[in-house]
């Protein structure tokens, strides 16, 4: 057998006894209420008599009753809506709710039920409008008079992937060698040359330019003027060469 599940009464308490209607309402009225304000106030009612029978109309908030397309096409939907009430029969009906936790509780009893019909002036043209709607494609195709112009054409390469490519040329495949045997080869080329431009060393050591000029710079300096304009030696503290040449300028 199922487990009973309890139910909390506490809101058909504190309604005592009120009663709960039932109301239908068109598809593209509730719609409308969805785009209430934070008050959440979406119109009103209004009870009155006519030759002794009870009518009741729902009346929209003028600021709910404008309605677009995806063409974009603005129109007025009814604001008034008279409710039908048929009369209340058959089993019993109730209202309950679900919180977040999985408790249900019970709200209160359905004692009338009504259906919320629009008014027929400007019902049919909303009709016609959402059918119009619901039929329109997704996508148009469309036939062209005129040969299509070069602005449309496909390009072979564009801009940035010839630059790309360039840099890719000049760089070539190269993947970058660990730190250390980068350090290595610099040494050993600097042991037999005093000043290289940064296209030899890249020659020398295979190695990206960016890469080989983030090491230069912290172990060698760049020259900008003078003799050896544009090219790189070794800071003095790694320079092996200098006590050589220190010895052939005393001979």
């Amino acid at each position: 057998m199922s487990e009973k599940a309890s139910i909390d009464l506490a809101g058909v308490k504190q309604s005592r006894g009120v009663g709960l209607w039932l109301v239908k309402v068109p598809k593209y009225l509730s719609q409308q209420w969805d785009k209430a304000l934070d008050n959440g106030e979406v119109g009103n009612l209004r009870i009155g008599k006519k030759a002794g029978k009870e009518e009741l109309c729902f009346r929209l908030n003028e600021e709910l009753c404008t309605l677009s397309s995806r063409e974009v096409e603005v129109m007025k939907i009814p604001r008034d809506h008279p409710f039908t009430m048929p009369p209340v029969g058959g089993p019993s009906l109730a209202v309950y709710t679900t919180s977040e936790t999985g408790e249900i509780s019970m709200e209160g009893m359905i004692v009338k039920k009504a259906e919320c019909k629009p008014a027929v002036q400007g019902y049919m043209k909303l009709k016609k409008m959402q059918i119009e709607e619901s039929t329109k494609p997704q996508r148009l195709s469309q036939q062209l008079e005129k040969a299509v112009t070069n602005i449309y054409k496909p390009v072979a390469n564009h801009i940035v992937n010839a630059e790309f490519e360039k840099k890719k040329r000049q760089d070539g495949r190269m993947v970058r060698a660990e730190r250390r045997v980068v350090l290595d080869m610099l040494f050993s080329a600097f042991e037999r040359h005093q000043y290289y431009n940064i296209k030899d060393l890249v020659d020398i050591t295979k190695q990206p330019v960016t890469y080989l000029k983030e090491i230069m710079r912290e172990i060698g300096v760049y020259n900008t003027k003078g003799l050896h304009k544009s090219t790189w030696e070794l800071k003095p503290e790694y320079r092996h060469y200098q006590s050589t040449e220190v010895e052939r300028d005393e001979d």
